[in-house]
């Protein structure tokens, strides 16, 4: 595996919020504009899509904000409006963008609070691997099954738009 950097994180991370900005842009046309769909949930104990959003996102967020020497800040988890999850992809794509950090960054040292005293220090490069890209594609996914399920009429393609760029025809 080639090794990673601050830009070519960046990149996936962008890459895969158009994802999500596309998957919520079919959701909006499959359910005529209705917000409903935002609170549609897999099962019961199970967050719904729309907190599914913000979760998504605070992957990058935290990731862009760590990168700026800021402490981690996640989203309001209660997205109830279309304007919310919209807002939400696009200020977490322009924290990205706003990144201007030495790739060196990744080897420091950081700690995630996890809540109840516990935390986890780790070194940059396995906070991006064993955290940040974990959790990132686990809300990812399931916001598109929440969709599927809710009959949203989208696929494999849809999910990994990142490689219409390389499709060739034979």
């Amino acid at each position: 595996m080639p090794s990673q950097n601050i830009d070519s994180i960046k990149t996936i991370f962008q890459s895969r919020l158009t994802t999500l900005e596309h998957l919520l842009k079919s959701a909006q046309t499959h359910f005529s504009d209705s917000e409903s769909f935002l609170h549609k949930r897999i099962a019961t104990d199970m967050l719904p899509f729309g907190t599914q959003v913000a979760f998504t996102c605070n992957q990058p967020r935290n990731f862009a904000l760590w990168c700026n020497g800021k402490p981690m800040d996640n989203l309001d988890p209660d997205v109830t409006f279309l304007a919310q999850a919209y807002e939400h992809i696009a200020n977490t794509k322009g924290l990205l963008s706003g990144i201007n950090v030495e790739d060196e960054k990744l080897s420091e040292l950081i700690r995630i609070d996890l809540g109840q005293d516990l935390y986890i220090e780790m070194f940059g490069h396995a906070y991006v691997n064993d955290f940040l890209i974990p959790n990132f594609y686990f809300h990812l996914v399931t916001a598109y099954d929440i969709l599927r399920m809710a009959g949203v009429s989208i696929g494999k393609r849809d999910y990994m738009m990142h490689l219409v760029p390389f499709l060739k025809k034979a």
